[in-house]
């Protein structure tokens, strides 16, 4: 199964900034990179001046204006502060993520090049054929930054709102209803294999190039239900234009306090969301990863930071180095028994 797929091609790598001279000229290459950023400019490098030390590159794997890439640009001058080094973020999207990590995991491990990943870094070992790196042993795990609830969502010409009402219409029309994804193999595509999977119904997947298409046609009833996280939903909800069937966490969200999560509805097991990560390359020092992760607590413990977190729908997690790895471990593991599931290639 190889349905239309919305991973961006490969991207050539943006070069490496020149070296700063000092003083004056290292002051207006700061201005520069600055400014670049302000204008929207794709790929510009960020640069925030938190001290004299080395900088430190932070390799996005995704392109602009990604939640990566929001949260990203809104920790940079706090975490440059904390690390009391200049923080160099740099886009390098393609193939889902992989054409970016590569670049991190031929880094020097010398804490100078590190990397903010999604959900998609444990997804692509069973969506691709081949990978260049291997997802747990190339890389060091510093820490989750932070995870993004989904909510199961259906258009009100429906006839279910609740899931045991949904599950009940499902089972009795097999194969009539579609449920919607961002594209194929993503987080949102094996979310919604994950609730066909426990509810044991029969419908049809069909991806999007994207949340925003697939949103406005869920919104629109091309397409009858999805799982999309809560922010790209939540006002839908709201005003009565799509009905919140669940969650997907563990726990009910804030933004939508009145819609029940899916375990509490009738499918205990049922625990799936999208989530960003700090990593560096394999044989990073625990000192460094230490010393990383403390910047990160700390830049984390600004409200500024915590407002665009909010923003952008993620519960802040700020897990330790020490639960990072075994939660990359669990997370491949879960999300290659949905892609089996769901037959999905990349390839």
């Amino acid at each position: 199964m190889n349905p239309t797929h919305d991973r961006p091609l490969d991207a050539a790598a943006p070069a490496a900034p020149a070296a700063a001279p000092d003083g004056i000229g290292r002051r207006r290459l700061l201005a520069c990179a600055l400014a670049g950023t302000a204008a929207g400019l794709p790929g510009a490098a960020v640069l925030a001046q938190g001290g004299e030390g080395r900088p430190v590159r932070i390799i996005l794997p995704l392109s602009t204006g990604s939640t990566v890439d929001v949260v990203a640009r809104a920790m940079t001058n706090p975490l440059s502060q904390a690390l009391g080094a200049p923080v160099v973020i740099e886009n390098l999207p393609g193939a889902g993520g992989i054409s970016g990590t590569t670049q991190l995991v031929r880094a020097p491990k010398d804490g100078h090049t590190l990397a903010m990943v999604s959900s998609n870094h444990v997804i692509n070992p069973s969506i691709y054929k081949t990978m260049p790196y291997d997802t747990l042993k190339d890389i060091t795990p510093i820490c989750v930054l932070g995870t993004v609830p989904l909510a199961l969502v259906v258009h009100p010409s429906v006839p279910a709102r609740t899931t045991q009402e949904l599950i009940a219409l499902l089972k009795a029309h097999p194969g009539k209803y579609n449920f919607g994804s961002a594209g194929n193999g993503g987080v949102l595509h094996l979310a919604g294999e994950m609730f066909k999977s426990q509810a044991g119904v029969d419908i049809r997947h069909v991806p999007y190039r994207g949340t925003g298409p697939l949103v406005v046609d869920v919104v629109g009833g091309q397409v009858e239900m999805a799982v999309v996280s809560v922010t790209a939903v939540a006002a839908h909800i709201k005003a009565g234009k799509l009905i919140g069937i669940g969650v997907s966490t563990p726990k009910r969200v804030p933004i939508l306090p009145d819609v029940p999560t899916l375990a509490e509805s009738g499918l205990p097991n049922y625990a799936i969301d999208s989530w960003i990560a700090l990593i560096g390359p394999a044989g990073l020092s625990p000192a460094l990863v230490e010393k990383n992760y403390q910047a990160v607590k700390a830049t984390l413990a600004q409200k500024e930071v915590q407002d665009v977190f909010a923003q952008q729908g993620l519960v802040i997690t700020n897990g330790t180095p020490a639960q990072a790895a075994p939660f990359f471990k669990s997370e491949l593991e879960k999300h290659a028994r949905l892609v089996k599931i769901s037959g999905a290639t990349a390839d």
